[in-house]
C-alpha cells in the first residue's frame, strides 16, 4: 500500500498543491489546517510522515511537534517542517522536538516530494539485522526496539538509524560527516548541528545507558560500554 503522508498548514491553497504532487508521486494524503483536526486523525490513523507548518492560527507547530513526539504509537513517525521560518535558531529547535528534516518556504515541490523518499528511506535499518546488545542496551532493527534494562525507548526514526549506526561498530569512532553520509546521503541536512542535536536527545531518552555514546572532541561520536 502506498505510504500515507498527512499535511498541516493553515494555507488550503498549499494543502491543495501537496495533495495533488504527492498522489502524484504515488502517496496517500491527507491534509488539515488546524491541529485539532490532526489530532483527531492521528487518533485513528497513523502516518508514514508527517510534514508540518510552523505558522498556525490555533497553536504553534513546534507544539504540535511536541505533542506528537509524546504519543507513544507516533514516536517513530517521521516529521518535516515546512516553514516560512528560516533563522538555524528555529530549525534546531524543530530538531531538537523530533523533527527529521526541514524544509523553508517558499519551496520546490520537486525538492520536497524528493526529501520525504529520502526521509522515508532512511527509516530503519533492514528488518533482516541482527539484534545488537551492548550493556544493558539492546536494539532489535526487526521489531524496530530499543531496550535500556529491559524498559522500552520510544525513538524517532533519524534516532533510532542514528543509535543502530553507532552500535553495529561498537567502539569505532564516526565523524559527524560519515553519521551524515550514512543517514541522508546526497541529501544532507542543512543545519551543520543536526548530528549534536539527535546524539543530546539520544541520551535523554537512554537514561542510564547514556553514559555508552561518547563525545570524541574533534572527531565525532562512538558507543562503547
Amino acid at each position: 500500500m502506498p505510504s500515507l503522508i498527512a499535511a498541516l498548514d493553515d494555507e488550503a491553497d498549499i494543502l491543495e498543491l501537496l495533495k495533488v504532487n504527492l498522489k502524484k508521486a504515488g502517496f496517500r494524503f491527507e491534509g488539515f489546517t488546524e491541529a485539532e483536526g490532526l489530532y483527531r486523525f492521528l487518533e485513528r490513523e497513523k502516518p508514514d510522515l508527517l510534514l508540518l507548518d510552523l505558522m498556525l492560527p490555533d497553536m504553534d507547530g513546534l507544539d504540535v511537534c511536541r505533542n506528537v513526539r509524546r504519543q507513544e504509537h507516533l514516536a517513530g513517525v517521521p516529521i518535516i517542517m515546512v516553514t516560512a521560518r528560516d533563522q538555524e535558531t528555529d530549525k534546531v529547535l524543530g530538531l531538537e522536538l523530533g523533527a527529521d528534516d526541514y524544509v523553508t518556504k517558499p519551496f520546490s515541490v520537486k525538492e520536497l516530494v524528493a526529501r520525504i523518499h529520502a526521509v522515508l528511506r532512511r527509516g530503519a535499518p533492514p528488518s533482516e539485522a541482527s539484534p545488537i546488545v551492548v550493556g544493558p542496551l539492546a536494539i532489535d532493527p526487526g521489531r524496530h526496539k530499543v531496550t535500556v534494562a529491559g524498559a522500552a525507548v520510544d525513538l524517532t526514526s533519524t534516532e533510532f538509524r542514528i543509535l543502530h549506526f553507532l552500535a553495529s561498530r561498537r567502539g569505532h569512532v564516526f565523524t559527524r560527516d560519515q553519521i551524515l553520509d550514512h543517514l541522508w546521503g546526497n541529501e544532507k541536512a542543512v543545519v551543520d548541528r543536526t548530528i549534536d542535536v539527535h546524539i543530546r536527545n539520544l541520551r535523554e531518552k537512554l537514561g542510564p545507558a547514556a553514559g555508552m555514546i561518547k563525545n570524541i572532541r574533534g572527531v565525532g561520536y562512538k558507543i562503547e560500554e
